[in-house]
């Protein structure tokens, strides 16, 4: 049976990753800053919480990282771990770097120093990029236009630089926008799809929103992790973009989360120039076309389909909660 560490398990990533691994028969350990304290709502939701062994492991600290490589023995790890917003990041700039870029090093030196042939897979980020209108593939240069996104590009090439250096099998995912009901309220897309549910129901709030001309490739998280383990499964350690390959407006994510509960999102929304980014990525498209020529994955759910499942869920969670 193999074994699989997935750092950053309370996550929507961590979630559906540890869902598809147990359905294929690993034996999956979460990691998390502190087994103890940590939300696991999401594996709850899932119903697959009694089924994780969760261990407490801090990645900025690298004795911490290696003491559970040690216990874990895994064969497999997922680094998903580390500050996931990229608005949050411009707030918290140095804890975004640290959880991010010092502990996917933590992780790279400490594989290298067990010598074992563990597998690790790396989640970079679209944001990589910056304004990207033509669809970006893994030979276009990295522009990043936030905290969050440097951060990623710091270990996007941490893991690069180790795999060519120790010869680890070491590979990055370099994935844009995915979305699902495990998304946190912070993020702009399920903030907008809760609150159309709410007004659907008969709330009388107002949605504030900044730039809706912005342009995303947003894809449906559970296929997202799929790739993850397919890169993993590779015989070569090789970096690959997961995406749509489709870019649309904010805007249209809106209209159609109001649309599907019928209303007129422009009698609901309001723009709120106090929430736009001090630089914002204008347009993000990807290009998937490595993914699907050397291991067969595409997309399957486009920005219209990802937005019906998240509000069918929204409603099926209002309606269990009395709303």
């Amino acid at each position: 049976m193999k074994k699989a560490l997935i750092c950053g398990v309370s996550g929507q990533d961590g979630g559906y990753l540890a869902q598809l691994l147990l359905a294929k028969g690993y034996q999956v350990v979460g990691s998390s800053r502190d087994a103890q304290m940590a939300s696991l709502n999401n594996l709850i939701r899932l119903g697959i919480r009694d089924q994780i062994e969760v261990e407490s492991v801090a990645l900025s600290d690298f004795r911490s990282v290696l003491q559970a490589l040690i216990k874990v023995e895994p064969d497999e790890i997922y680094n998903l771990a580390g500050q996931s917003s990229v608005a949050l990041s411009f707030q918290q700039p140095v804890e975004t770097l640290e959880s991010i870029s010092v502990g996917t090093l933590n992780l790279l030196e400490a594989i290298r120093f067990t010598g074992k042939p563990i597998k690790l897979y790396n989640a970079c980020s679209g944001e990589c990029f910056g304004d990207i209108a033509d669809g970006a593939d893994e030979n276009t240069p990295f522009r990043p236009r936030s905290p969050y996104a440097v951060a990623k590009a710091a270990a996007f090439w941490e893991v690069a630089n180790y795999r060519e250096a120790y010869n680890l099998f070491a590979c990055s995912g370099i994935l844009f926008n995915h979305e699902s009901p495990l998304r946190p309220a912070r993020f702009v897309t399920k903030k907008i799809v809760s609150a159309a549910c709410r007004i659907a129901a008969g709330s009388r709030e107002q949605l504030q929103l900044g730039n809706i001309a912005i342009r995303r490739d947003w894809g449906w998280a559970p296929e997202y992790v799929e790739a993850m383990w397919l890169m993993v499964q590779q015989e070569a350690p090789d970096d690959f973009v997961i995406a749509t390959g489709e870019s649309h407006s904010l805007e249209e994510f809106v209209a159609a989360a109001f649309g599907r509960v019928d209303l007129d999102w422009r009698q609901h929304v309001v723009i709120d120039p106090d929430l736009f980014r001090p630089t914002e990525i204008a347009i993000s498209r990807g290009n998937p076309r490595k993914s699907r020529e050397t291991f067969g994955w595409q997309a399957r759910y486009k920005m219209k389909q990802v937005v019906t499942l998240m509000v069918e869920d929204e409603l099926r969670h209002l309606k269990g909660h009395g709303a």
